[in-house]
């Protein structure tokens, strides 16, 4: 719900109740917002700082929270809730959609699995700014070549210790899993371009 819609609704609550109070419980998938709404309402109506944790991730509301007031005239009470998904989701694609949105925990699906799909999609929609913004001569369909040059242009490297017939030896190494999270959170801040996934 925006703050037009909220504002509308509100406005549209009978004037005559005057001591009548409101109860709204916000509903939603995961990492959608919904305790960012409420704080944003918070300030705009009463002018308060956030009453409601939130984080880039999706579970960091675990339990339906106390009322939190966001408005005085009429007096309005927000309930917040844990993010909610199907049961059963229709498909893998739609997963896949959901996850690169942050609605379901990346170490759940994978990040490189994640990565993978996301430069599916790119290709798909013709979005090629990671190209440019990694370094790429040109397009391409192979994940771990677009995470060379992620982890290249970032300087995601890891030690490895590699065994040896004479011993041990240590040796810097991409850092694979590294640039498919970095790759991902360029999706999500926007630095990829604007991608749809529907």
């Amino acid at each position: 719900m925006s703050r037009r819609y909220f504002a509308a609704a509100v406005s549209s609550l009978d004037p005559e109740a005057v001591n009548a109070e409101y109860n709204i419980m916000v509903i939603g998938v995961p990492n959608v917002g919904k305790s960012s709404l409420i704080n944003s309402l918070r300030r705009l109506h009463l002018k308060k700082g956030k009453a409601t944790a939130v984080g880039g991730e999706p579970g960091v509301t675990k339990a339906v929270l106390t009322r939190i007031q966001v408005c005085e005239t009429p007096l309005v009470y927000l309930l917040d809730t844990p993010g909610v998904l199907p049961p059963k989701l229709v498909s893998v694609e739609t997963g896949m959609k959901l996850a690169l949105c942050g609605a379901i925990r990346d170490h759940l699906v994978g990040e490189d699995i994640m990565a993978d799909y996301l430069l599916y999609v790119l290709n798909r929609q013709q979005q090629f700014g990671y190209m440019e913004r990694y370094g790429l001569p040109e397009a391409s369909d192979n994940i771990r070549h677009v995470l060379k040059y992620v982890a290249l242009t970032l300087g995601k490297t890891q030690k490895v210790k590699v065994l040896t017939g004479t011993g041990n030896v240590n040796m810097m190494m991409l850092n694979y899993s590294a640039a498919a999270y970095e790759f991902l959170r360029a999706f999500r801040a926007g630095h990829l371009g604007r991608v749809t996934l529907d």
